[in-house]
């Protein structure tokens, strides 16, 4: 499936995705004008009012040549500001929207009304089946060691069957670091890249620095994948859980998803994906872009030129 045109100037098929407590203006602004799609949840603001201020911020810094930016919407019953939200997002008219726990086709159709596009985020084919029958422009496919909500299955495996029953945009997220790995999801069916983790470690990212240090010093072993933190299924670090007075292999039962409650568990006990074992500094968002673009332009030149591509004798 083509990568919509009105994703703007993109330099790297790639989003930085929305990530609460962590994504903000600046993160935001200077992804995008590096070429990356840059996103934020509209919840990281407390209000409306709040979040129409960074919209209108966003929109101010963005160059004509920056590639497009979105905003997260989570599609839940806890979350009492959906529909003020929504209404703003109407009104200027954001050109992407990320839906989480929950694919609603009145939110799909508001935002197409305008234009926009709606990206659904999924862990599994049913869900995937659910966002398609809504009218979704895009899917989301959170696979196995993504931070944040993610799910359990192997990339290749989700991305296979979700091309089954969806033909539109697929974007694949799960310890994606470098532009190798961009490379890889397209490669492997996928038409964008999903990057989270990767992000948190930039200077722009709204996390405190003893957040980076850690991912800085974390490990694939270090991260756990549990509902107990805000009952919904996440990665988390366990050298976190355990600074929260917490222990991780004796937490208490999962809960149901409050997000009031996911607040202020998030603020304490710090997701991140598989990936963070392959990071290693802190550069400033557009250095990382500039990066990524790069290592992905050198990986699909080296595919091009792999003999099996080229189907010459010496295989």
């Amino acid at each position: 499936m083509p990568i919509p045109r009105s994703l703007g100037g993109l330099r790297l098929p790639a989003i930085a995705a929305p990530m609460f407590l962590t994504s903000g203006p600046d993160l935001v602004a200077e992804t995008c004008n590096a070429g990356v799609v840059g996103t934020f949840p509209s919840l990281n603001q407390r209000t409306t009012a709040g979040f129409v201020d960074w919209l209108e911020e966003v929109q101010g810094r963005l160059r004509p040549d920056a590639a497009a930016f979105g905003v997260n919407l989570v599609v839940h019953k806890s979350n009492t500001r959906l529909d003020a939200d929504l209404a703003q997002v109407v009104a200027h008219k954001v050109p992407l929207v990320i839906t989480s726990l929950g694919a609603s086709a009145e939110v799909v159709q508001a935002v197409q009304s305008y234009g926009g596009l709606v990206f659904h985020d999924v862990i599994g084919r049913r869900h995937a089946e659910k966002a398609a029958a809504a009218g979704v422009d895009g899917i989301i496919a959170v696979a196995a060691g993504a931070g944040g909500h993610a799910g359990a299955v192997s990339p290749f495996a989700l991305v296979s069957e979700i091309r089954q029953v969806f033909g539109g945009t697929i974007i694949l997220g799960g310890a994606i670091n470098t532009g190798a790995q961009v490379a890889a999801a397209r490669v492997m069916g996928a038409d964008m890249a999903y990057l989270g983790t990767r992000f948190i470690a930039t200077r722009e990212a709204m996390v405190s620095q003893a957040q980076k240090d850690m991912m800085l010093a974390a490990q694939a072993a270090d991260i756990q994948y549990t509902s107990a933190i805000s009952g919904v299924l996440a990665n988390f670090m366990r050298p976190s859980i355990i600074a929260a007075g917490l222990d991780p292999d004796n937490l208490p039962h999962e809960g149901k998803l409050d997000l009031n409650a996911e607040a202020k568990a998030w603020s304490r006990v710090w997701s991140a994906g598989q990936g963070v074992g392959g990071i290693s500094d802190l550069p400033g968002a557009a250095e990382l872009c500039a990066r990524l673009i790069a290592e992905y332009r050198a990986a699909m030149l080296a595919a091009a030129q792999d003999p099996f591509v080229a189907g010459g004798p010496d295989v």
